[in-house]
């Protein structure tokens, strides 16, 4: 049975609640909508219904868990670029296993040294030095490569034409070890990134190696994240094998920086300077600059003040009512606020790890700014448990 659907103004009279509040939790992410073909926005009575219960429910009821399979299968795995573990650990709490998890930075792999097994095999080496011939029949390749541009002078941007790039490197343990499935991860801004061309480059990389390619931008608030986070899947699979297409499905549901928050352990932070604390103490919870006195606009955002658009991360604090904000790799930079929803203070290092669905017990290593860092550049545990569990269903041809 299909879910009902409503316009706004229909979900609003049946759920006594002002359009003008679907509108913002639509707006904010709380909730989906959906076009209709007369390009409507439609609403899904039950999400709405549940939300509605939510912010209603005065109980201390919690979304916020760490996604953690009974199964574990023997599928195999190598893993590129793997910084502090987000993507690592959603994979190996879904069921997968590594074989190899390759990073260059040194306190990224203290990091994986530190939670993973002593017999993991975590290798320290810049990925252009590690010969990947030895692991050929791996069945899963996976790699957040940063977004680099390719030049275009008179190449056919084939795959040796993309060579002196960490996409190339990934490309290339793919062509080494023939893996039945290879999956790309990265920012949503690489579908734009050069007009497209970046990303056409990949894929044709891709196919001319042997491998059919589907993408996607998937939403970590609907994936059991308490965090408003976009990023692009790109999913290869080798085209001898009959093996599906399977995209995590988006939940209709949200899990809220206060229920991710909730006996946090205590754990350092950064500060704020006097003044500014001074400043961000006026803005209410949910709010940013905006919200404070014309003079105090003016000397907090400075010559930012008469700019225009772009400017919502700015004094911002964060509600307990919704996700987070994107992470980023510190939570207190003057573009992208990350003040707790009730404390004037940034949020600290054990809280920036529980919007990204790091368990307590996973220790980061190095200096508070390298945390902070490994912390805000890691794919959320929890999506990638999302998308490990696909893959283990396309494995399995379920």
């Amino acid at each position: 049975m299909q879910p009902m659907k409503l316009t706004v103004q229909e979900a609003s009279q049946k759920l006594s609640v002002s359009v003008d509040t679907i509108r913002r939790w639509d707006k904010k992410g709380l909730i989906k909508s959906v076009r209709s073909e007369l390009n409507y926005r439609l609403f899904d009575f039950d999400e709405i219904d549940r939300l509605s219960q939510k912010f209603n429910d005065k109980s201390e009821s919690n979304n916020y868990k760490i996604l953690k399979s009974s199964r574990n299968t023997n599928y195999k795995v190598i893993e590129l670029f793997a910084g502090a573990g987000g993507t690592s650990l959603g994979f190996e709490n879904a069921g997968l296993n590594h074989v190899l998890l390759n990073e260059f930075n040194k306190d990224a792999v203290a990091t994986l040294r530190k939670n993973f097994p002593e017999n993991t095999n975590i290798v320290l080496d810049d990925v252009a030095n590690i010969d990947f011939k030895p692991y050929e029949g791996v069945d899963v390749v996976q790699a957040g490569f940063p977004c680099q541009a390719f030049s275009y002078a008179g190449k056919s941007l084939g795959f040796e034409d993309t060579r002196g790039t960490l996409f190339f490197e990934f490309a290339r343990c793919v062509k080494e070890t023939k893996p039945k499935i290879a999956i790309g991860e990265n920012v949503k801004g690489l579908l734009r990134h050069d007009d497209g061309k970046t990303l056409n480059t990949m894929i044709n990389v891709l196919k001319e190696i042997g491998y059919n390619v589907q993408y996607r931008v998937l939403k970590a608030q609907y994936l059991d994240v308490p965090q408003k986070r976009e990023r692009l899947i790109i999913l290869a699979i080798r085209k001898d094998l009959d093996i599906p297409f399977i995209f995590p499905k988006e939940q209709n549901y949200v899990v809220t920086v206060g229920e991710a928050l909730k006996d946090c352990p205590k754990s350092f932070g950064q500060k704020y300077p006097a003044r500014k604390a001074e400043i961000l103490d006026m803005i209410p919870e949910g709010g940013y600059w905006r919200d404070l006195p014309e003079e105090l606009q003016k000397e907090y955002m400075m010559a930012s003040y008469y700019h225009t658009g772009g400017r919502t991360g700015m004094a911002r604090r964060l509600s307990r009512d919704e996700p987070s904000l994107t992470l980023t790799c510190s939570p207190s930079q003057k573009q992208t606020e990350r003040c707790h929803p009730t404390e004037t203070r940034p949020l600290n290092v054990r809280e920036y790890a529980r919007i990204q669905t790091f368990p307590d017990s996973w220790e980061f290593q190095g200096s508070m700014s390298s945390q902070y860092k490994q912390i805000g550049n890691a794919v959320p545990v929890n999506l990638a448990y999302h998308i490990g569990k696909c893959v283990i269903e396309m494995l399995d041809k379920s």
